[in-house]
């Protein structure tokens, strides 16, 4: 099956085409992939409560830049329309009037003398305009999920429907359809039955709050209180419609639970009635009962047993959604004082001093402040490459400021920020233990540490690191600090994969060194030897360098050693000690007991000439611990002891 170029072209794929017949499809002109789809509106593009996001779901990868006329083809809507949000939601205005009108006519019969029966029918008017809507409203395929807006369709998937004929049903004006044919007033119990089918539009309440639970515009505390409020009351107003229309049937008014109290109820106000009505319920639903009005006759006590049985169900929906709604709102705080308390009784039992206690408690209290804010509680579910692209938003910038990775290529910068991890230290907290092995280093991104007061940007815990010894110092936090934690092993696995990357960061690592202050070398072990070879190893560089530019190709080599040089060694620069003795030999009478801690060169002559500067002796035999001569460089590993002589 062949493309055409323009379909090739074209950013959406075929797959998010609309599933529509291919008579409906039309040219390429008239229907463009960007016309035929359209994006679901985030909450932060949402202005009102018309634009509140659907149970519908766009296809993937649709975009539209104009969603005021997104489809191409006449006289449809789109769900997510504005206008079309503003009219379901006076219709759900509506179905609120429809919903106890419905329940009220059947109670009260003389309501259909007044003006209640005119308001039926203007919003029986509105619900019939929905109806003819419908039949030109998009609908969402769900089985491909893609919009289909074509008319034939979306005629022939509403006609099929249990909800036109419901729509239909709930919306005729039977009462005057039977006048208008008998030419008399529409009463009886008939009618009132028949009335009961406008509650089929309560299904659109049901829709909004579940449409508003999940739009974050909207609290959802309020919004489920709300929701429960709203069913208390239909409930309530149903029941009392019921008692009451049991009460009005009954043969004997006299005899009922408000015929004993109003004896003359038939001809009092409809309003009385309904007072009445709705005190009784509410006081029977809260489970008060007064006993002022009861149950007097076999109908009333049948009905008050249902009702009654129906309000335990109804007591723990409402109780149960309320006590979620109040402990999800306070489990945090409740889990944060049980925690403490543990730590408390922890440290009383093993009797812990004050200042663990403090640090204990400072770090538990300081985890729950910023559980919004770790990266690892927040974003553990999101893919890896969303994870990446939040860090490099987050702490790139950081990173590229470290004095470690100047210079580093963006490439590297992005793989780096992609295994980071962000963590909180509250004020005199230890980040770093002195001898603690070397696992991570960490970059300051707000607050700050005792050590030579570092800042915002500095880094500790890479000494250790870099030279693969303990931690020489001691880290600990003035004041509430955030930092970014690099695992020693990624970093190395990294850096290892690119050799100029690695000089780069020694090069960045040794400058750094070279400006600390004499107290603080004198804590890093053989940082003084390290810093004297590489002053050493750079000069012999620049002699080299110096020499074969103004020296011929011919003539370069001093003698005959020269064909048997080793090749340039790539890698990252190890570091060794060498001694000026052979192994096993004591040779405490000339200070050469510890060695000296240098940076392999890349070639043995080279090896030959920093050893005869640091030892005050030139060699030619290089032997390991063992005894095993040593003829090349690349088999050496980092701190191997070599002995020249």
């Amino acid at each position: 099956m062949s493309m055409t170029t323009s379909e090739a072209r074209s950013p959406v794929p075929l797959l998010l085409r609309r599933g529509r017949s291919s008579t409906a499809l039309g040219t390429p002109e008239e229907r463009s992939p960007s016309s035929l789809l359209f994006r679901r509106r985030s909450s932060k593009d949402v202005g009102n409560i018309t634009s509140v996001s659907s149970n519908l779901l766009p296809a993937f990868g649709t975009v539209i830049e104009n969603d005021n006329n997104p489809s191409s083809k006449s006289f449809i809507v789109l769900p997510y329309d504005r206008r079309y949000r503003l009219w379901e939601l006076l219709l759900v205005i509506l179905v609120g009037y429809s919903a106890w009108a419905s329940l009220f006519e059947l109670a009260f019969e003389k309501a259909a003398d007044g003006a209640i029966p005119t308001v039926d029918l203007v919003v029986d008017f509105f619900f019939a305009v929905d109806i003819a809507l419908t039949f030109f409203v998009a609908y969402l395929d769900t089985s491909t999920y893609l919009i289909v807006d074509d008319h034939k369709l979306i005629a022939r998937r509403y006609l099929k429907s249990v909800a036109f004929v419901m729509d239909v049903l709930s919306t005729l004006p039977i009462q005057f359809i039977y006048k208008a044919i008998t030419g008399n007033i529409g009463r009886g119990q008939a009618f009132g039955f028949l009335n009961l089918l406008r509650l089929w539009r309560l299904r659109r309440v049901a829709e909004l709050f579940k449409r508003l639970e999940k739009d974050t515009l909207f609290n959802y505390f309020v919004v489920r209180v709300i929701k429960l409020l709203c069913v208390t009351i239909f409930w309530v107003h149903t029941a009392g419609c019921i008692l009451f229309w049991i009460a009005y049937h009954y043969p004997r008014p006299v005899d009922t639970w408000i015929g004993s109290q109003v004896e003359d109820f038939k001809e009092r106000s409809i309003w009385l009635g309904y007072t009445y009505s709705m005190y009784w319920s509410i006081v029977t639903l809260t489970t008060v009962g007064y006993g002022d009005l009861h149950a007097v006759n076999t109908r009333e006590k049948t009905f008050n047993m249902f009702y009654m049985l129906f309000n335990i169900g109804l007591a723990a929906y409402i109780i149960g959604n309320m006590t979620n709604l109040v402990v999800h709102s306070a489990l945090r705080t409740f889990t944060m004082r049980s925690a403490i308390n543990q730590i408390l009784r922890y440290t009383n039992k093993n009797k812990l001093p004050d200042m663990m206690r403090e640090q204990m408690l400072a770090h538990m209290q300081l985890k729950f402040k910023t559980a919004e804010l770790k990266q690892e509680e927040v974003l553990q579910d999101l893919p890896k490459a969303i994870r990446s692209s939040i860090n490099e938003h987050l702490f790139r910038s950081v990173i590229e400021n470290a004095y470690l990775f100047k210079g580093f290529p963006d490439g590297l910068i992005i793989q780096l920020v992609s295994h980071i991890k962000a963590e909180y230290f509250p004020p005199k907290m230890e980040i770093i233990l002195q001898n603690e092995i070397p696992t991570d280093f960490y970059i300051i991104v707000s607050g700050g540490v005792v050590l030579a007061k570092l800042g915002p940007g500095d880094m500790v815990g890479e000494i250790g690191v870099v030279f693969n010894i303990p931690q020489p110092f001691t880290v600990r936090t003035r004041r509430l600090s955030q930092v970014i934690r690099i695992s020693h092993h990624k970093f190395k696995e990294m850096v290892q994969s690119d050799v100029d990357d690695a000089k780069m960061i020694i090069t960045n690592f040794m400058a750094y060194l070279k400006e600390l202050n004499d107290e603080l070398k004198k804590e890093i072990p053989f940082l003084r030897d390290l810093l004297a070879n590489a002053d050493a190893q750079e000069m012999v560089h620049t002699e080299e360098s110096q020499q074969s530019y103004n020296e011929e190709m011919v003539t370069f080599s001093r003698d005959e050693n020269e064909n048997k040089e080793e090749p340039k060694r790539e890698g990252v620069p190890k570091r060794v000690i060498i001694h000026g003795h052979p192994p096993n030999q004591d040779n405490n009478k000339n200070g050469d007991s510890n060695g000296r801690l240098i940076i392999l060169p890349d070639s043995l002559p080279l090896l030959f000439d920093l050893a005869e500067k640091k030892l005050g002796k030139r060699g030619s035999t290089i032997v390991m611990v063992d005894g095993a001569h040593v003829e090349q460089l690349d088999v050496l590993r980092e701190n191997d002891h070599l002995y020249i002589f």
